[in-house]
């Protein structure tokens, strides 16, 4: 990006400050943990209604997850939602859903199904063949499980150094499976510049 994206302007406020925002909006959440430095947390407005804590993050996103995990007052909770701050636009209502989905199914997280024809192409950028998207999805957040399930996932991948790209590939990784929920929304990850003109065109939209 060449700028901290957590702290760039969406519609005048931070980035982070909308997915902190709809956290403390969503009723099946009791305390939020934001992992990030001391400086951009001060940054956010954490607001009154709900306990706001801070984390460090670590070198690796798994470790920052387990960080934040540690962060939370003992007795710990039943259940405990990871989302990345850089997916400005999810909403409180999609917070509950997938909170919900973790309660009866122990692992649940947000993710819209692959629609797009996908191809697999040699290392030249050739094509060699369709994959079928059936039964694809690509994966979004928040991503919901029970406490004691993501808790021992994310042990077991410190210690034996497994390499996961999301909380659900940790869960999946001791025999696990996690409920899909799908979101008919935009749910983008903001990555490059470009993406903050989307998501402010998307939140135009949204507004009309």
């Amino acid at each position: 990006m060449g700028f901290d994206k957590m702290l760039a302007s969406l519609g005048g406020r931070p980035v982070l400050q909308w997915s902190l925002d709809a956290f403390l909006q969503a009723g099946e959440i009791e305390t939020v943990v934001v992992v990030t430095s001391k400086e951009r947390f001060a940054q956010l407005d954490p607001g009154t209604e709900k306990p706001v804590l801070r984390a460090d993050g670590d070198r690796e996103r798994f470790l920052s997850v387990m960080r934040g995990l540690d962060a939370i007052p003992s007795p710990p909770p039943s259940y405990v939602a990871v989302h990345d701050g850089a997916r400005p636009l999810i909403q409180p209502a999609q917070i509950d859903e997938v909170i919900r989905a973790s309660r009866d199914e122990g692992a649940a997280a947000l993710a819209h199904r692959v629609t797009e024809t996908l191809k697999k192409a040699d290392d030249q950028g050739v094509t060699q063949r369709s994959v079928p998207r059936e039964d694809l999805w690509i994966m979004e957040t928040p991503q919901a499980f029970r406490f004691k399930i993501l808790h021992r996932a994310y042990q077991i991948t410190e210690t034996q150094r497994l390499g996961v790209t999301d909380d659900v590939s940790a869960v999946e990784a001791i025999g696990i499976p996690t409920k899909l929920i799908e979101n008919p929304l935009p749910n983008p990850k903001i990555t490059v510049p470009q993406d903050l003109t989307l998501a402010e065109a998307i939140m135009h939209v949204g507004k009309g």
